[in-house]
């Protein structure tokens, strides 16, 4: 009886070894090239050199990660780290794991390196033409082969020109081509003297959501979009492990309802912001529609136009710029931080039409500028005239990689081979503000060469038609989120499905215009 019994354990296990073994085939399956790429350079510090030449696909490093223990049907945690790390958070469902679980347990359980990461996150960042200056300024020591950022950062690395202790180079590398990175950099040297210093995992963690790295949701179908949404801030993380997301949402939409400046109302189910003061505010829509190194934008004119129109029907002060630079927008974005009519206006919106990529979008020159970075702008801090005022952006522009179009539709995405980065870059963390996405990120948006793109052609529809029903705006996105998705099923092609992310108290409900809106 022990006998047969140590055989049937055996059996058992041998066709559990072959069901993992299956999910890692199927998990395979759907990892390209450039996955496979980014998986090599993610497990540098466990495949020796020489063996990670020899792989291929996916498959020849599961192989090897299983040899080495790193990777068993037991602990599948670091494929699944692994996969969140590259954007394949759909293939979690394969390891019968979620994204949520995954950023629960990865500050005690990571085991892809503070450095590694470091560089990973990097190389998301570094566009085509930015690896080409940094290649330039490099000339004399590195090959004269074609590159990737990612095997570019490598090289480095193999050279011995950077490690985790030295990045002096990688610095200012960085300084001169792209600024902004060096805030990742910082970041890192952070977390690792904090983590030199022995300081809990716990307290790291928290370190880093108090700098600002919140959660973007979707007020429409939360649930259905929690792969897409980026990292969380406390509170949300909070509320998500109490498993009451449907309270977040409705905590982010009635609280703090009393506004200390103004006595608007007075209970939370009725709070609405003030939309009575001399002038309903300005409006501004950036309309890149050609661009230096990018493919031009038809039918985005379309999109600028209805703006325009149903935003002065609304009442507010409409100011369009076509074909903006980097230094242009710095210039708008100064101008309206100071503007002096915010004192005596209800509101602020902020379009823009563009080209984008994860988390933010291009200037008419090229330059990938993060959205955050241009809400930080009219931050209470920032602009004192927009404190405790409603303040709206709504972004036209790809939030990942584009697929292959057809005939007369376009996606408004950049340099598709690369898989985005993560979305670190959201709204600013204080209330009052909210973002509408073309798309959840990591996807795309859709763009018709005549008609304009399906997000703002909806969004103008529906403000035309549910303002006179004194809908408020979260309802009104909502619609349009429906609208978009219903579009996508009639062109027979990917669904695209908006996302509006708000830190907002009230309800933003705009006067019925007194006026028709003519078409």
């Amino acid at each position: 009886m022990t006998s047969l019994g140590q055989s049937l354990n055996s059996t058992l296990d041998e066709n559990c070894q072959v069901d993992f073994r299956k999910t890692l085939l199927i998990i395979d399956s759907y990892l390209g090239e450039q996955d496979v790429e980014r998986l090599k350079f993610l497990c540098r510090d466990c495949i020796a050199p020489k063996n990670l030449e020899k792989c291929s696909s996916a498959l020849d490093i599961f192989d090897y990660l299983l040899a080495e223990e790193w990777l068993s049907k037991e602990d599948p945690f670091f494929l699944a780290e692994l996969l969140y790390i590259i954007k394949q958070k759909a293939l979690l469902r394969h390891l019968r794991c979620t994204k949520e679980q995954v950023e629960c347990w990865l500050p005690a359980r990571r085991r892809v390196s503070l450095f590694r990461n470091l560089l990973y996150e990097l190389s998301e960042d570094i566009s085509s033409e930015n690896l080409k200056s940094m290649i330039f300024l490099l000339r004399e020591s590195i090959p004269k082969v074609q590159m990737t950022s990612l095997s570019f950062l490598a090289f480095l690395e193999k050279q011995a020109k950077i490690d985790e202790d030295n990045l002096t180079l990688l610095e200012d590398l960085c300084k001169k081509i792209v600024p902004n990175l060096t805030r990742k950099i910082d970041k890192y040297k952070r977390e690792k003297k904090a983590l030199q210093v022995g300081t809990p995992s716990v307290a790291k963690e928290a370190e880093s959501l108090h700098q600002g790295e919140k959660e973007l949701f979707s007020a429409s179908d939360v649930n259905q979009f929690l792969e897409a949404l980026p990292e969380i801030s406390w509170q949300e993380e909070h509320a998500q492990s109490n498993g009451d997301r449907a309270t977040l949402v409705s905590m982010e939409m009635v609280g703090a309802s009393i506004d200390p400046v103004t006595s608007e109302t007075s209970t939370k189910e009725t709070a609405v912001y003030r939309m009575n003061r001399k002038h309903r505010g300005h409006c501004v829509v950036v309309n890149n529609r050609s661009f230096t190194s990018l493919s031009k934008r038809q039918g985005t004119d379309k999109d600028a136009e209805c703006l325009k129109r149903v935003f002065q029907w609304l009442g507010f002060h409409v100011h369009i710029y076509v074909n903006v630079t980097k230094g242009h927008l710095d210039e708008v974005l100064q101008e309206f931080k100071t503007h002096p009519g915010h004192a005596d206006g209800d509101c602020f919106v902020f379009c823009v039409l563009t080209h984008g990529k994860f988390g933010a979008v291009y200037s008419s020159d090229g330059d990938l500028i993060p959205i955050r970075e241009i809400m930080s702008h009219f931050t209470a801090e920032q602009c004192p005239g927009l404190a405790h005022k409603p303040k709206l952006f709504f972004i036209q522009a790809c939030q990942g990689e584009e697929i292959q179009p057809s005939v007369s539709i376009e996606a408004d995405a950049v340099n598709p081979e690369h898989v985005p980065p993560s979305l670190q870059d959201s709204i600013p963390v204080e209330a009052d503000f909210l973002l509408g996405l073309a798309t959840v990120p990591g996807y795309v948006s859709f763009r018709h060469v005549e008609e304009g793109s399906w997000y703002i052609q909806s969004l103008y529809n529906h403000l035309k038609d549910l303002v006179p029903r004194q809908e408020d705006i979260l309802s009104i996105l909502t619609a349009v989120n429906n609208d978009v998705s219903r579009q996508a099923d009639k062109h027979g092609r990917k669904k695209q499905m908006p996302q509006p992310a708000f830190t907002l108290r009230k309800k933003v409900v705009f006067p019925v215009p007194q006026e028709e809106l003519l078409l």
